[in-house]
């Protein structure tokens, strides 16, 4: 297994006269393995840096080898945006059957566009967090349009401009954190037994060079604030405000 030890030591190891100390054991999982955007990870892993939250990459080899006991030394798992189909049936069955009982537990998982999908009862070797509720597309992809930018409201803040490449809606499931224009659900929350399972439609984690060619009214540093306030209400398991 590959770990982030340079990244966790760059945060937290200190070099005194008994040399350089332990780093603490990574809380938090981003998932890179195959279906994942390469993007996408990076633009995840560079928002963990900036909250320093120290972290392990893990692709799908290193997940369909960890054991299911191994998944309580951490408190978070991120899958990122990419291909949902491709993720899960990269995963053994035991290993999504293992990341679901780790998250019953009490392991809890944020899951960004493909990610989001992958949490449902998905058409591939997904997770289930959801109690069998399947999440569709947001209407977008009815329309033959694949990227765009697209306003997600909110209780507690004003509403905002995402990246959007063809994302999820999630009806039917959790408490409603964001809602498209359309009113269906772009940001839910909601218990998976003792595991908080956070599922975003959207990128907030979206950097400036993906809006090339692209007319966005919400600045890049907040919609990445809104990604550090996901990830860090899915670590805590803190309840968002909600509709």
């Amino acid at each position: 297994m590959r770990t982030a030890g340079l990244l966790v030591m760059m945060f937290f190891g200190a070099i005194g006269c008994g040399g350089m100390s332990s780093p603490p054991h990574p809380k938090i999982i981003l998932f890179n393995g195959a279906g994942t955007s390469p993007n996408s990870v990076k633009a995840v892993g560079e928002i963990l840096i900036r909250l320093r939250l120290p972290y392990v990459t893990l692709d799908s080899q290193d997940l369909n080898q960890l054991k299911p006991s191994e998944f309580e030394s951490f408190r978070l798992v991120i899958v990122p945006g990419g291909n949902y189909i491709e993720m899960g049936n990269s995963l053994s069955p035991n290993t999504t059957a293992a990341i679901r009982e780790a998250v019953h537990g009490g392991l809890n998982y944020l899951g960004i566009c493909a990610g989001g999908l992958l949490a449902g009862n998905a058409d591939c070797n997904s997770l289930n967090l959801t109690s069998g509720v399947k999440f569709g597309f947001y209407a977008d992809v009815n329309r033959n349009i694949h990227k765009a930018v697209v306003r997600v409201s909110f209780v507690d803040e004003p509403t905002q401009e995402f990246y959007w490449e063809d994302g999820p809606q999630f009806e039917g499931w959790g408490d409603v954190v964001g809602k498209y224009a359309d009113g269906t659900p772009a940001v839910v929350q909601g218990r998976s037994m003792k595991g908080k399972a956070l599922l975003v439609g959207v990128h907030p984690e979206a950097p400036d060079n993906w809006r090339n060619g692209m007319v966005f009214e919400t600045p890049t540093q907040v919609n990445n604030a809104f990604a550090a306030r996901l990830i860090s209400s899915a670590l805590e398991g803190s309840e968002l405000p909600h509709y």
